[in-house]
């Protein structure tokens, strides 16, 4: 893939063309939302630098231009200035995708102690609840939701001058991974889900009584840890989350089926059901590290805005993915009436989807007809445009942030998540 940047003159010094030293994917359209979001809008594409140049996005012009870090009396003997163009072959060039191990090896300690600690917390009291723990823990969570509240608490703590993460930004972590948990066990019970990441859900194996049960213990347990934090605004903030569920869960089954439902809707249940978990997250682990208000506002608005992208990158790779791929039946979502994304937009254009959901997929090869409209009538794309929406916007959110390594991991999360789709 190429990428045609053009060489101008901004009059200025070497010094004023430093590099902010924010890292980038492979995509072309990924890396310049990266660009638009530098502090000092300059980059080297991928850390490096190509013939010497250093690279600007023109948010403008939709173009990176390549600025040479050469002194400035020397920029018209070389023809700078005159609109060459540079091709840059990106794809010979492009660092390797981004890897969640690699994300999160900067709180890899941190999460240690958090997976050290889940299960006695969860399931001491009752051998049930420790196998039902185990059966949901070690089904190759990504632990994003504690990652995402170690990233946040190092970087904001850098902001307010703290060496070390406190008692209460653990805590959080952990909070956060039991109430995403029990979510999941309750969502697989509604859904009559009997897979999961590749593996028996909690209510396949032990039956529905005891997976209520047990989503119902761990709802319960993080609310009483999350009482022992007393802060009063984080209480509000989780608790408000566990509302959240329920509401979206309704929201979700009151317009099954429902081909008139529009993508403030969609965008409102997904909040509930995604973004309200993962913003509590960042506002709370900004909360405890005693950042002002603005900060904490900013670290919320971050979440919401990387949950909602990653909500509609989810139900884009519903269409794009096989049953495998996603360790649970593909376009499940579509076959359950739940209208997503891609399937508004989809709608927009191909009057025949909507007869064929609305008669519930009666007839043989109904499903696979509607699947086959949503892929070729640009609900896919459109959805692509809204999840990077979303992620620019959460990129601007981190602009509050000191540079450390921390904000370029959730920067890169960002990423990681676009490139789902890439």
């Amino acid at each position: 893939m190429m990428m045609s940047c053009r060489n101008v003159d901004l009059g200025t010094s070497v010094l004023d063309l430093m590099p902010c030293g924010c890292s980038c994917t492979s995509s072309p359209t990924i890396r310049q939302l990266l660009f638009r979001n530098c502090s000092k809008n300059f980059c080297r594409i991928g850390g490096r630098s190509y013939g010497g140049n250093l690279v600007l996005l023109r948010p403008d012009l939709g173009t990176c231009r390549a600025v040479p870090a050469k002194p400035k009396d020397t920029y018209l003997l070389d023809g700078i200035g005159q609109d060459k163009t540079v091709m840059l072959n990106l794809k010979t060039e492009s660092q390797k995708p981004i890897s969640l191990e690699n994300l999160f090896e900067v709180v890899a300690d941190d999460l240690q102690r958090l997976n050290d600690n889940l299960l006695s917390i969860v399931g001491a009291e009752n051998p049930v609840l420790i196998s039902a723990a185990e059966q949901i823990f070690s089904a190759g969570g990504k632990r994003m939701r504690p990652g995402l509240v170690f990233l946040v608490s190092r970087a904001t703590a850098e902001l307010a001058g703290l060496k070390e993460l406190t008692i209460e930004h653990r805590r959080l972590g952990e909070i956060i991974e039991m109430i995403h948990t029990a979510s999941l066990i309750h969502d697989d019970v509604l859904d009559e889900s009997d897979m999961r990441r590749g593996k028996e859900t909690v209510h396949e194996l032990f039956g529905t009584r005891v997976a209520v049960l047990a989503g119902d213990f761990m709802f319960a347990q993080a609310s009483w840890y999350l009482a022992n934090l007393e802060n009063l605004e984080v209480i509000k903030l989780i608790s408000q989350v566990i509302k959240d569920f329920a509401s979206g869960e309704i929201k979700q089954a009151s317009s099954l089926f429902d081909c008139d439902v529009e993508l403030d809707d969609y965008l409102l249940k997904s909040y509930y059901k995604t973004a309200s978990l993962v913003a509590a997250s960042t506002k709370g682990a900004a909360i405890f590290s005693k950042v002002e208000s603005e900060v904490a506002e900013q670290m919320y608005q971050y979440g919401k805005n990387l949950g909602l992208s990653f909500q509609v990158v989810d139900d884009i790779l519903d269409f794009t993915q096989s049953t495998e791929q996603l360790g649970k039946p593909a376009a499940n979502d579509l076959a359950k009436g739940n209208i997503t994304a891609p399937v508004i937009f989809a709608l927009e254009n191909e009057p025949r989807l909507r007869e064929i959901i609305e008669s519930e997929f009666c007839e043989s090869g109904s499903l696979e007809e509607a699947i086959e409209i949503v892929r070729n009538r640009g609900g896919i794309k459109r959805a692509q445009e809204l999840a990077k929406e979303k992620a620019e916007l959460a990129l601007k959110n981190l602009n509050c942030l000191p540079r450390s390594g921390f904000r370029s991991a959730l920067e890169d999360m960002v990423m990681f998540n676009l490139e789902r789709i890439d």
